[in-house]
């Protein structure tokens, strides 16, 4: 949510933003917010105005009372202004919803080296690490892999719970948790806070992180309480800060939380119908930083460096993939992904996602920072450290043995109990 103030001041260079995002049917928002705006100005001068006159006629008639003057004129005055009064308030009231609507609408400012492209078509590659591996036999999929090793079912859980959840079963299991430890582990090591954060919120903080299309579309609503499934543990994460203000010498502050998220995943997307790729359930590792807004691009560089180091280690073929502006999201600056090979549909996908969202996330969740002589907002960052089902669809695919077995990357081993492979029982 972009500053009323900033808009007000450079209503064209929000517009031409907007037309960057290809967007063009939010360049009303911007007039109609223009207009709301200075009509709210106008009320609020006006019921100041009523207010002095209700406090003069006050104290005109306590004069008059004591000198013996007639007040009836006075006090007929006098009794239309709180009638006067609730009008206009309850016309501020309408307007600021309506305006708060209209900044909800307008997206934030994209970063100056944010390539220009209409979708994810026209993202850039930024880098790539690693080189695919040849392999002399037919490369099977994650779901044959892991079927053929009897390490998941895809079936059961699609009879119990439908398509978009899984059973891990075993050595797989087992490499799920090898993940989430080895991520949560490297993230403590460069000095961030790990938090298990619940796993339901309020409506509140997902207004704050989602628009209201994206809560319809991703958000499981717990029937009859105002609690959502979480996401990301993002979410919740960063809801602590709600309302709050931080010294600025606690900043920056890093975290790291795990949890399981639930997505509905409503859309272009849709839902796998076998597989780990894109499911209701997943577990994801995530990282946060909240920071003075001078610091959150150097912030930004050392949070993908860490999305880097980590699938290094696990010795995948990654690249980084810049969004270009048409396939931000509204509230962020800027944005990148980590993608992975798969050897199986020849292609990357994605694996974690990095958002600088500036001041426009602290600025509709109220979280601000303060130097004792002034208060302003903060700046916040989220990436993702380790979604693992993503992970293990990687892990599968690239590791893949001839015979079927799966090799563990090194770096996991320890997490195995010094396990090399996953294989078929004998």
């Amino acid at each position: 949510m972009l500053d009323i103030k900033f808009i007000r001041e450079n209503p064209e260079k929000v517009k031409e933003n907007i037309k960057k995002k290809f967007q063009d049917e939010k360049i009303q928002a911007v007039d109609d917010l223009i207009k709301k705006d200075q009509e709210y100005r106008e009320l609020l001068q006006e019921s100041e105005k009523l207010r002095f006159e209700r406090n003069k006629i006050t104290s005109d008639i306590n004069k008059a009372k004591k000198i013996g003057d007639d007040i009836s004129r006075l006090v007929n005055k006098a009794k239309k202004i709180p009638d006067q009064i609730r009008e206009v308030e309850d016309k501020l009231k309408k307007l600021k919803i309506e305006i708060k609507q209209l900044l909800y609408i307008i997206p934030n400012m994209i970063h100056k080296s944010v390539p220009t492209g209409k979708n994810d078509k026209e993202n850039k590659v930024r880098e790539t690490i690693g080189k695919p591996k040849k392999f002399d036999f037919d490369v099977k999929s994650h779901v044959e892999i892991a079927e053929n090793l009897d390490v998941a079912d895809f079936d059961t859980s699609a009879k119990i719970s439908g398509n978009g959840f899984y059973y891990l079963k075993g050595d797989l299991a087992l490499l799920n948790m090898a993940l989430v430890n080895f991520a949560r582990d490297y993230m403590v090591k460069q000095d961030y806070q790990y938090i298990e954060p619940p796993l339901m919120i309020k409506q509140e903080i997902l207004t704050g992180v989602y628009s209201h299309e994206e809560i319809q579309q991703m958000a499981y609503k717990i029937e009859g309480e105002d609690l959502f499934l979480i996401a990301t543990s993002e979410h919740p994460l960063i809801g602590m800060f709600i309302n709050k203000t931080i010294n600025k010498e606690k900043l920056p502050i890093k975290i790291t939380g795990f949890s399981a998220c639930f997505r509905k995943e409503i859309g272009s997307h849709g839902i796998d119908e076998k597989g780990l790729y894109r499911t209701h359930q997943f577990n994801k590792q995530e990282m946060i930083v909240i920071c003075e807004p001078e610091d959150s691009y150097k912030f930004y560089d050392e949070m993908n460096k860490h999305s880097k180091t980590i699938f290094k280690k696990l010795g995948l073929p990654i690249r980084e993939v810049e969004c270009c502006s048409g396939d931000l999201g509204d509230l962020k600056a800027k944005s990148s992904d980590l993608e992975a090979w798969s050897p199986r549909r020849k292609e990357y996908f994605e694996i974690t996602s990095l958002t600088n969202m500036e001041a426009a996330q602290a600025r509709r969740l109220n979280i601000k920072a303060t130097d004792k002589k002034e208060k302003y907002f903060v700046h916040t960052l989220n990436n993702t450290v380790m979604a693992t089902s993503r992970a293990m669809v990687a892990i599968l695919e690239n590791y893949q043995n001839k015979d079927g077995s799966v090799n563990i990357p090194k770096v996991l081993q320890p997490y195995m109990n010094g396990k090399t492979k996953i294989e078929a029982k004998k």
